[in-house]
């Protein structure tokens, strides 16, 4: 497998701006770099026992064998589109060879639920995004579909059944109906893609002034939340809270699926996000979450301050989410204000960006690839230059004498050496190669960014 930057093949598109042919070369470089070591076996092996030893928090250092976020199915993804950009190299068989291990950890009965950042939907995105438009993987797909087109039934039962105060697991991204229905969006032959969605656009119904989708204390994900937000709260994240059923409602709607309700869904779950936008210094955005009054309503004057400009918390995330409810609703007001609402993060200082890491999760890596998507919907010079100066930051952060050249930080003083795709080195050779490549980054559909 080369490592040295050589040309890019795919298809002609404008992806990444008028990137100059010196970054374009760094790009690449760095880009094959990482992607070669995150796809080593055994270097893989050798880190995790050095995660653990470096993280804060050992207990969430796993490697899943079927895992989008962390583990062989989010390497598999990685190889596809590496596959697609640089043909006939052998990234498909690298590729295949991460599939296999989650095709047997499956076959030994792991991974039984639905969720598609350790479920049935993202190994199945996995083999999806390497079969080549299903010329491979058919009886392997058949057989993972046919078991979470039940999952899927199942859960949406569930949800559409939930009375108000709900964990987020139910509908979020991460765990939840968003994440299921955004890989049903891909397949929506299993006929079980409505029911997902009907259950979605269920949470924007009335429901006497508390949310439906409100998350009440003891249904938080930690302690730390719970002491933040003693009442509950309204999960603000395109990872965990309701811009990811807003955007995956939008994006079905624009595929052509569409179940009784959604537009009004859609508008009614995009006009909540803009009642509580806060202004800053810089022009606004969003915060984590709305805490919640002991009376289970919106606290009175919403989160105090916007957060973090990453794709799982804070204002980018959330603008993306607006974006995609301007295009299924043709509606140019969500659209300017989710242009203004990431305009907002990249008027801010580096470091007022609250991004400690380069990875994609709560990191620059995340960043870019928002910015890729705007830049390539809009073509505003402003958000051309800041997805320039994203890619300047990663390079800069570069550092090849780490196992995979990138690094997770948890704080100033807390790096931990990760291969995966959502808090690893993976994730960022991915928005890098997609800020350059010809190649249209479908992938992102994993993250609702398209």
């Amino acid at each position: 497998m080369p490592e040295s930057a050589t040309r890019e093949q795919g298809p002609s598109s404008a992806w990444g701006g008028a990137l100059d042919a010196t970054r374009r070369s760094a790009v690449l470089f760095v880009a094959r770099d990482v992607a070669v070591r995150a796809t080593d076996r055994e270097r893989i092996a050798v880190s995790m026992p050095l995660a653990r030893r470096q993280t804060r928090y050992p207990e969430s250092v796993q490697w899943n064998p079927c895992g989008l976020a962390g583990g062989d199915a989010g390497i598999a993804v990685m190889c596809s589109y590496f596959d697609q950009c640089f043909p006939g190299e052998g990234w498909d068989a690298i590729g295949h060879g991460f599939l296999a291990g989650g095709m047997t950890a499956l076959e030994a009965g792991g991974s039984t639920y639905a969720g598609l950042f350790a479920g049935l939907s993202g190994f199945a995105f996995a083999l999806e995004s390497l079969s080549r438009s299903g010329d491979r993987y058919q009886r392997a797909l058949t057989a993972v579909d046919e078991l979470l087109a039940l999952k899927a039934s199942g859960l949406a039962a569930r949800l559409g059944a939930a009375e108000p105060g709900l964990p987020v697991s139910a509908f979020d991204l991460v765990s939840g109906a968003s994440g299921v229905a955004a890989y049903l969006l891909r397949r929506d032959s299993l006929g079980v893609l409505p029911d997902v969605l009907t259950a979605l656009v269920r949470l924007a119904a009335p429901s006497r002034g508390t949310p439906r989708w409100a998350t009440p204390p003891e249904l938080l994900l930690s302690e730390s939340t719970r002491r933040l937000y003693p009442s509950g709260q309204l999960n603000c994240g395109l990872a965990h809270g309701i811009p990811g059923p807003l955007a995956v409602l939008s994006l079905a709607m624009r595929g052509g699926h569409e179940v009784p309700g959604q537009p009004e869904a859609v508008r009614a779950l995009a006009e909540w996000l803009l009642s509580h936008r806060v202004d800053d210094a810089w022009g606004g955005g969003w915060p984590d979450a709305v805490p919640l009054t002991p009376t289970g309503r919106p606290a009175p004057g919403g989160a105090p301050v916007a957060t973090r400009g990453a794709w799982c918390y804070g204002t980018a995330g959330v603008a993306r989410s607006l974006w995609l409810a301007g295009e299924a609703l043709d509606d140019d007001g969500l659209r300017s204000a989710a242009v203004e609402g990431l305009s907002s993060v990249l008027r801010r200082p580096i470091e007022l960006r609250y991004l400690n890491s380069s990875t994609y999760c709560h990191g620059v890596a995340g960043l870019l690839q928002i910015a890729v998507r705007f830049t390539r919907d809009t073509a505003a010079d402003h958000l051309a230059d800041a997805l320039t100066a994203l890619v300047d930051q990663l390079l800069a952060a570069y550092e090849p004498h780490r196992p995979f050249g990138y690094a997770s930080w948890e704080a100033a003083d807390v790096a931990v050496d990760r291969a995966g795709l959502l808090d690893g080195a993976a994730g960022v050779a991915m928005a890098l190669l997609a800020a350059v490549s010809r190649t249209d980054p479908v992938w992102d559909r994993m993250f609702l960014l398209s």
